[in-house]
């Protein structure tokens, strides 16, 4: 035999709340208005100075245009003109070969240097003031006083050093196979000192205790730093990693102050091909080719980033 027993409605469900619906003038009392009006002058900032640039250097990508007369819309004319260009295929090639040469010299400079810099118990800010000292110096100021050091001629600094141990002069900037190198080379003195002090800050969050544990189980210094300083410090060298293949994609400086793109276009990178299009024109620059190669690079790195930090989320989250 079933029984069947039933409770009223009344007293199983607890009874209902009214929501209050939103409506301008509830906004308006919960501080939508005063929070509207600090973001205001931020938002006219980034509008005027960020977005519309954007915006413009899009749409600039799809015209001919001189900026001085009516700009004429040619469609995708200007990015089939830039893959028309061996230039450009020798740019890429280039900035290939110095975000190659800057991972594998400059991106384990700065984490060497800050697990060195962190075993000192003295002197410990001197030491970081030294790393960060580079970075202070302007960088047009830098490449001119690299200049000097990257002399060909028997008496310049480099030569006269190599000199010393027997070694004849080399032509540093002014041949092809060693123009790149020495390029990265001086990048990675001006801007090595940043993240030096970025390691540094992560290290102090490093308990000791880990390291203790592993010298009672016999680690070796660089055991220590395999098995502790490097899984700590993962999620920021994720980070800088990624830095430093936006930074290397969009080198401009060393090439343009050094060598000019040259010699033969072996330094003629992305960003340098973008200014030729653009300025070296007496009669007027290419404009919508420039910015249609910037829009692509732009793009390219965009894309770029979204793939790396979704491969590498659950590496740094483990």
């Amino acid at each position: 035999m079933t029984v069947t027993m039933t409770r009223p409605e009344a007293a199983a469900r607890p009874p209902a709340v009214a929501r209050r619906r939103r409506t301008p003038r509830t906004w308006v009392q919960r501080g939508g208005l005063t929070t509207l009006l600090f973001l205001l002058p931020m938002l006219l900032i980034f509008g005027v100075f960020s977005w519309t640039p954007i915006v413009e250097s899009v749409v600039m990508s799809f015209q001919q245009t001189n900026l001085v007369t009516d700009p004429v819309f040619v469609g995708w004319d200007n990015f089939a003109a830039v893959f028309r260009d061996p230039t450009f295929y020798i740019a890429i090639r280039n900035t290939a070969y110095f975000a190659v040469l800057a991972l594998l010299f400059g991106y384990p400079l700065p984490l060497v240097a800050a697990v060195l810099m962190s075993e000192f118990r003295r002197m410990k800010g001197l030491y970081s003031v030294l790393a960060y000292l580079p970075v202070i110096i302007p960088p047009v100021v830098s490449v001119l006083l690299w200049k000097i050091f990257y002399d060909a001629g028997p008496n310049g600094v480099f030569n006269t050093i190599l000199g010393w141990v027997g070694i004849p002069p080399q032509p540093w900037i002014q041949d092809a196979a060693t123009a790149m190198p020495s390029l990265v080379l001086e990048a990675t003195w001006a801007a090595a000192g940043s993240t030096v002090i970025i390691y540094l800050a992560a290290l102090t969050s490093v308990a000791p205790e880990l390291y203790d544990a592993a010298e009672v189980d016999g680690a070796s210094i660089w055991g220590k730093i395999w098995h502790v300083t490097l899984p700590q410090l993962r999620g920021i060298l994720f980070i800088t990693l990624i830095l430093q293949i936006i930074a290397t994609a969009q080198v401009f400086l060393q090439p343009f102050l050094f060598t000019g793109g040259g010699p033969a276009n072996s330094t003629t990178t992305i960003l340098l091909l973008i200014y030729q299009y653009a300025f070296t024109n007496s009669l007027g620059g290419a404009y919508g080719k420039a910015t249609a190669l910037s829009l692509m690079l732009a793009v390219f790195l965009a894309v770029l980033s979204i793939v790396y930090f979704r491969v590498t989320r659950r590496w740094s989250d483990n």
